[in-house]
């Protein structure tokens, strides 16, 4: 598959390029052979999400694991995830809220605890506890780990404050990036907090942040000897509105030039650069994210 050779190609270049999580119906035909999940004549939704990594190992050397920022998974549930895919595919996963969430949201799913204080925020023993330790046997397959702040109030400053206590007290088993959703942060303080513990800030393509470009024109973008881009969302277009309009995400629903053309120059900066990239493209974005991603490289 032309596919699978360009972005194993990439790779030997240190450029690392998969989608945000794999679990998607859409993408049979595309990605997964529907011949593979057929129980009892049937397609099996069941036997496709327990076995579909495998096949998207064939296509993809890295995939970012949304699933982990919403729950703490066992040991056990790591040991099945890593398992059911080749030694050779790379995760990047995303940290669970429950240390990056200041106040829960007024959201349903966050039952009694929605508006409330979060008491684990930024917590370096909890996450270490449950979440960096479980990991331990993996890390030579996780290049990087996630930390997502949903837009917040904070000023900078104070942001800036704890997250330079917390990065200070993470073990340094593992690489971490730090995505921000607040466009006022993208400050030299918060670079500079970035350089000093070696993290990266995660390039993000989301509805109120800078695009792609802006991003990487300035200046201390690149703060660690690796990279991690997100692509994400349209500029202005809200979450909500992408799935509704680009589900079962089996096709290309609106083309993002300007977010393809900035792909194609940071892997080109990266490569003459010779920094690490770990770039991950979602649905969201265009409403197919393989297909993006075939574009982006061909």
């Amino acid at each position: 598959m032309a596919l699978a050779k360009r972005l194993r190609t990439l790779a030997d270049e240190n450029i690392w390029i998969g989608t945000s999580s794999w679990k998607y119906p859409g993408w049979l035909d595309q990605i997964y052979t529907r011949e593979r999940y057929i129980t009892r004549g049937k397609f099996s939704q069941k036997r496709f999400e327990a076995e579909c990594l495998a096949e998207f190992a064939e296509t993809f050397p890295i995939v970012c694991g949304d699933f982990s920022f919403y729950q703490f998974p066992s040991p056990e549930y790591w040991k099945k995830l890593f398992g059911s895919a080749p030694p050779g595919l790379q995760f990047v996963l995303k940290v669970p809220e429950e240390v990056t969430v200041e106040v829960f949201p007024k959201h349903a799913r966050y039952g009694p605890r929605a508006g409330m204080v979060n008491e684990s925020y930024l917590n370096a023993d909890a996450l270490a506890a449950l979440f960096l330790e479980p990991l331990e046997p993996y890390r030579a397959r996780i290049p990087a780990l996630i930390f997502e702040f949903g837009a917040r109030g904070a000023s900078p400053r104070e942001f800036g404050a704890k997250l330079d206590v917390f990065l200070d007290a993470l073990p340094q088993t593992f690489r971490y990036a730090v995505e921000v959703r607040n466009r006022e942060y993208l400050q030299p303080r918060y670079f500079d907090c970035l350089r000093q513990h070696r993290a990266a800030h995660v390039l993000n393509a989301w509805t109120k942040m800078p695009t792609l470009s802006e991003q990487m024109a300035i200046a201390d973008v690149f703060p660690a000897d690796f990279t991690v881009v997100r692509a994400l969302l349209r500029q202005g277009r809200a979450y909500e509105d992408a799935v509704q309009q680009f589900a079962p995400y089996d096709r290309v629903r609106d083309e993002n030039p300007e977010a393809r053309e900035s792909l194609r120059k940071l892997i080109q900066r990266m490569r003459e650069e010779r920094r690490a990239a770990y770039i991950f493209v979602n649905n969201r974005l265009e409403g197919n994210a393989p297909e993006t991603i075939r574009a982006v490289t061909e």
